[in-house]
């Protein structure tokens, strides 16, 4: 199973790079979110290695979260590797987080090659998915900040959908400011 990669793109479009590892060349099928985040020519990629009867296939992504969302689609009864690529082409997994909690059909649907049976599929599945689930260890200090917001503004009666929005929308990374931004949005929801 492989991993990780870590190389020099040789060739590079939207969907996919060539990444040479040690002489050896990959293809890696890439979400746009990650093409737009690439800087140079030397990357480091998590990857999701999908072995079918035909073919084995590279996924990568520039940041874990983005990987875990990917990973948790392609669970779904329906929903292959090319339709959780075209999700995490549309949303970041904190927008897209943010869609399930809010139930927004519309939403999902805006996806490409996603109806709205595949749609009302993935509200069902992914209900309860949570952007912390989806975050690397990195962010655990904000992770942490998050939950803390989330629980005291519960605690004060706001409803859970709305407070995912809310939070989504700060810039804050303690506690105690992403509660106080958080107060100011919804009041205005």
């Amino acid at each position: 199973m492989i991993v990780g990669l870590r190389g020099t793109i040789e060739y590079k479009e939207p969907n996919f790079l060539h990444v040479e590892v040690s002489g050896v060349v990959y293809e890696v099928f890439i979400s746009l979110q990650s093409f737009s985040a690439l800087q140079s020519d030397e990357v480091k990629l998590f990857t999701s290695h999908i072995i079918r009867e035909d073919a084995q296939l590279l996924y990568g992504f520039l940041d874990i979260s983005e990987k875990k969302l990917f990973e948790r689609l392609i669970k779904i009864s329906g929903v292959g590797p090319k339709v959780a690529m075209a999700i995490c082409s549309t949303y970041s997994p904190a927008q897209f987080a943010t869609v399930i909690n809010n139930k927004d059909l519309n939403g999902v649907k805006k996806v490409p090659g996603i109806g709205p049976k595949s749609a009302g599929r993935i509200l069902v599945e992914l209900n309860g998915f949570d952007v912390e689930l989806m975050s690397s260890s990195s962010d655990e200090p904000k992770n942490q900040s998050f939950s803390e917001a989330s629980e005291a503004l519960e605690s004060l009666g706001f409803k859970k959908d709305k407070i995912t929005k809310a939070l989504g929308a700060c810039s804050g990374s303690d506690t105690a400011s992403l509660v106080k931004e958080a107060l100011k949005l919804l009041q205005t929801i």
